[in-house]
């Protein structure tokens, strides 16, 4: 199965993670050269989705759910009370209605993992790796429905925390329905209007999903008596229903995109065939995020995770472009790769936010977004007056062209300001090389997410990936130009 996926990134991607796989023996979980081959497989891509995390959750991950029929494994990382959150009660209690009123149907067995949800729940969860369990009496804080209403329709749900203080938290975001098909969007469960993107996928990388799934969220649940334990206590409590109109109104929302021609809620179905290269690509959790206040005792080198290693090797590996969507970059070995391409003469492209989350980079990282790419800009500036002067040095001499740097600030559409779907600031994460090699998933180009959260991309190999354009014609209409200052509008 590796063949299948060009050996000119497996075979160097694999040497890095080698390389450093004695420092990462004790990751959550643990990867090293010798075990990434489950890693490697193929998928089908079926559709892309971007807009909003709650168009996304319409239209895309809560319409499988109420399809599921054995199961239903739903992970994010941030889960507050919300519209997404009451969509996601109103979808139970319709799939619960609508499963009671069938007979002979096996349990469909739900679990719901996430990691944070107030900074009190975060100070006080355990570091366990088995977690936290929700035990039924603690379900409606979290808006979801109870124990009795869920098993009339014979459903049993678990729902688990995973929390590592001082900053660990467990950042990837997916669906997996019935085993077979899988969903990894950047959203979490949460009220921001922000820019997001999502793909549908089946074939052998669900199956690598589960494995990561079950090695990361299944610690700790199978042992756990908590629903048993509370079923005699909860037999005759009144079954909840949801208040009038909390019902979502969106069952059959349309797949392709809105009336309006400015709208960012669109999709794309995709017909790349049945066996798509693809590699999953964890980045494990690490407690110790080895962050200083004090520069010169700070770790300089970031944990060699799978997706850690493999946007390193695919940024040295680059030959013409590179573009990255991200909502921060404060990491320094992206920034150091990416001065190292354009050296090369490859083309990069950044969009990203000048202040988002200013307070959590700021607390990660010391720095910000802003002031990371005002560096960037200043030293490829005075790389490309340094070639200029050798240049007119040397009139003989025929040095290798620079790269081009482009910089964007996502900036919204005032004259959209206030409508639903209209994203105050882009949480899309995706990075581009070569219009060859695609990662998405829920992994930053920052500091919170190189050393201490857990995180999880999903790299395609897509020659010519043209669908890029989902995304592409809805930034660059909500982009601002910071770089190169000379083209600014």
């Amino acid at each position: 199965m590796a063949s299948r996926f060009p050996a000119s990134f497996v075979d160097p991607w694999r040497q890095l993670i080698g390389a450093y796989e004695k420092e990462q023996a004790n990751d959550f979980p643990a990867y090293s050269s010798t075990t990434l081959e489950p890693l490697i497989t193929t998928s089908t891509p079926t559709e892309l989705y971007v807009g909003t995390g709650h168009t996304i959750y319409e239209r895309a991950l809560l319409p499988a759910i109420r399809n599921a029929k054995r199961s239903v494994h739903l992970v994010t990382c941030f889960w507050a009370d919300s519209p997404t959150a009451n969509s996601i009660r109103a979808t139970l209690f319709e799939l619960a209605a609508s499963r009671a009123a069938q007979s002979d149907l096996p349990t469909l067995h739900i679990t719901i993992g996430f990691s944070s949800r107030g900074l009190f729940q975060k100070l006080f969860h355990t570091s366990s790796r088995d977690g936290y369990v929700y035990p039924p009496s603690e379900w409606k804080a979290l808006k979801l429905p109870d124990q009795q209403t869920l098993q009339s329709g014979s459903i049993e749900l678990t729902v688990k925390t995973l929390f590592f203080t001082p900053l660990s938290v467990m950042h990837p975001k997916y669906l997996i329905v019935d085993e077979a098909e899988a969903w990894v969007p950047s959203c979490n469960v949460s009220w921001e209007k922000w820019f997001e993107g999502c793909v549908e996928l089946h074939g052998g990388a669900v199956q690598s999903l589960l494995t990561f799934h079950e090695r990361v969220w299944g610690l700790g649940t199978s042992e756990s008596n908590v629903a048993s334990m509370e079923r005699t206590q909860n037999g005759n409590a009144a079954v909840e229903r949801p208040a009038t109109g909390s019902l979502s109104g969106n069952t059959h929302a349309s797949l392709i995109g809105s009336a309006d021609d400015m709208s960012p809620t669109q999709s794309a179905k995709l017909a790349l065939g049945s066996a798509t290269p693809t590699i999953l690509l964890p980045s494990s959790h690490h407690r110790n995020p080895g962050f200083s206040w004090i520069p010169f005792l700070r770790k300089p080198n970031a944990p060699m995770t799978p997706l850690n290693a493999a946007l390193l090797t695919l940024f040295a590996n680059a030959r013409n472009s590179i573009v990255l969507v991200t909502p921060n970059v404060t990491s320094k070995p992206v920034i150091k790769a990416i001065l190292a391409a354009l050296v090369r003469g490859v083309s990069v492209e950044i969009r990203t936010n000048q202040s988002m989350m200013l307070i959590e980079q700021l607390a990660t990282c010391g720095t910000t977004t802003s002031r990371c790419m005002n560096k960037l800009m200043k030293e490829y500036t005075k790389l490309a007056n340094e070639m200029t002067r050798q240049a007119q040095a040397d009139l003989e001499a025929q040095p290798h062209p620079l790269g081009k740097l482009d910089i964007f600030y996502y900036q919204h559409r005032p004259e959209r300001e206030g409508q639903p779907d209209e994203p105050v600031v882009s949480h899309f994460k995706m990075t581009m090389v070569d219009d060859t090699y695609l990662v998405l998933g829920s992994g930053n180009m920052d500091r919170a997410s190189w050393w201490t959260s857990q995180e999880l991309g999903i790299l395609f190999y897509v020659p010519g990936f043209a669908e890029r354009s989902l995304w592409e014609k809805v930034l660059r209409v909500r982009g601002r130009r910071a770089f190169p200052p000379s083209l600014r509008s």
